[in-house]
Order: C-alpha cells, then structure tokens, then sequence
C-alpha cells in the first residue's frame, strides 16, 4: 500500500496544483500544513491515489475543528468514472442471480480507505459548485431503509440537490460515488 517515491511525488504535486487553482474551496487552509499532514500518514496518501486514479479529484473541502483533520472530497464534476456501475453492497451484489456488477461501493470505499457521503455531507458539498449535473452518486443509506431493500443515490438538477431511491442491486453506467477521507 506504499507508493513509489516517484508515484508520491506526482500525486503531492497534482494536489496541490488543484488545491492552489480552487482556493475558494478551502479559504484560510494553507497547502504546506495540508502537505505536512498527508506527509506524516502514509496510508491516507494512499488513499488519495486511489481517489485519484478512479477520477474522483480530491482536493480539500474543509477541516475539522475537533480533530484538526483536514477533510478531502471527491471535487470530479460528475461521479468519478472509475467507480461507476456499482451496486450498493455485498448483500446486493450476492441478490442479483444475471448481470452482476463487478463489485459494490461499500466495499469498494472500505478498499480505498474512504468513507461514503451522507446526505448531509452531499448536500453541504454542493454548495462548492455544482456537481453531478448528468450523473449520479451513491450515499450513505440508513439502515431502516437498507432492511427494507433500498438505497438512495443523490444528483443535482434543476438547480437543487435530489435525494431518490432505487433498489441496493441496482447499478447504472451514470451512477457512482463520491467518498470523503479525513487526512
């Protein structure tokens, strides 16, 4: 799970020209103490490569006040195009006897190292822009809902963010998810 010193170096750099071109994202957040965290945790640069290489954009939307942990989210337009066509979870996959996707976004996410958006963390990340106007994410789905078969995925139309449902086996070429991870 280590990167290359070379692989390192292009992912830091890629950072941080996106956080430098999106200063209105993180106003007040310097990208040395950005740099000094992910430097100290090998794992959570490791994740963000993972981010990276599925299309997801990271780039850091805000810290923590508690933990002091800075808070990157996946900033793509639309749903990164590396983790499109996913059912929500193990259980769903296991349901669908044809046609089955090649895997799910729980234990995807669980794979990168990231976590999956609730509905409050989706609708407080578009307020930066405005995402996934022709595409679609997966988010965190309660579990009353999820024992009853769902899962909900959230877009932005209209010029607001929609919260819909569809059955947890379900999975669309224009359906992703976006994650977050805490560095």
């Amino acid at each position: 799970m280590d990167l290359s010193p070379e692989k390192r170096e292009e992912l830091l750099g890629t950072l941080k020209v996106r956080f430098e071109k999106n200063m209105n994202r993180h106003e007040g957040i310097e990208w040395a103490k950005v740099q000094a965290k992910i430097e100290d945790n090998s794992e959570k640069l490791w994740s963000l490569n993972e981010m990276e290489r599925t299309g997801g954009e990271p780039d850091v939307l805000g810290r923590d006040t508690k933990t002091g942990q800075y808070i990157f989210y996946d900033c793509s337009e639309e749903s990164p195009k590396g983790r499109r066509s996913l059912c929500y979870d193990h259980e769903a996959l296991e349901s669908r006897k044809e046609n089955r996707p090649k895997n799910n976004v729980i234990d995807m996410a669980a794979a990168m190292g990231i976590e999956l958006l609730t509905e409050e963390e989706y609708r407080n990340f578009q307020k930066h822009g405005k995402y996934d106007t022709k595409t679609s994410s997966w988010i965190r789905t309660p579990s009353d809902i999820r024992k009853l078969g769902g899962a909900i995925f959230a877009d932005f139309r209209y010029g607001n963010v929609f919260v819909y449902h569809n059955g947890a086996e379900s999975y669309y070429a224009a359906r992703g998810f976006r994650g977050l991870l805490r560095v």
